[in-house]
């Protein structure tokens, strides 16, 4: 057995359970003959006494009861503000998203329409179009992204996506 294969059944069965004969008769024999691997495993074992035994202080009565209350009342406190925060209309709706998404595309498409191109192609020839690409395909894909990520449930609702 190298030192990998022992360390690797001393993690594998960490106590829980009894090494084979034949198991745990070759790791005696490693461990006589390699100190790496018997002081690991004297730190493996120290270390599981020290987790079992009362090193630990036990917990006051009633922590658990408290913070699971606790826990609790975040989660309603959470599902309120959701729920006041959709009932009052703040945030912004799906019909305003769409326009300004239109907006946006028609925007991006239209904004290079008014600019003299025979000049930046004689200066970089055709290869000028492709961070115009780029630039307009990465500011759609964000707002795609942020709408379908704000509107998830309006949207799997539509389009019955349960």
């Amino acid at each position: 057995m190298n030192c990998h294969e022992v360390m690797d059944r001393a993690y594998e069965f960490e106590g829980n359970t009894a090494l084979p004969f034949l198991t745990h008769l070759r790791i005696q024999l490693h461990l006589l003959h390699c100190g790496h691997c018997a002081g690991e495993i004297e730190r493996l074992e120290r270390t599981r006494l020290l987790m079992t035994g009362s090193f630990f202080p036990t917990a006051p009565k009633g922590l658990e009861e408290r913070i699971m209350r606790s826990i609790s009342l975040e989660d309603q406190m959470e599902e309120f503000s959701e729920a006041a925060f959709m009932e009052n209309g703040a945030g912004v709706s799906f019909r305003s998203w769409v326009v300004t998404g239109l907006i946006i595309l028609i925007s991006l498409s239209t904004s290079f329409l008014g600019m003299d191109f025979s000049k930046v192609a004689d200066h970089w020839g055709s290869s000028f179009l492709l961070p115009i690409g780029i630039t307009i395909g990465a500011v759609i894909s964000a707002y795609g992204a942020l709408f379908i990520g704000s509107h998830l449930k309006e949207l799997s609702d539509r389009f019955n996506l349960h």
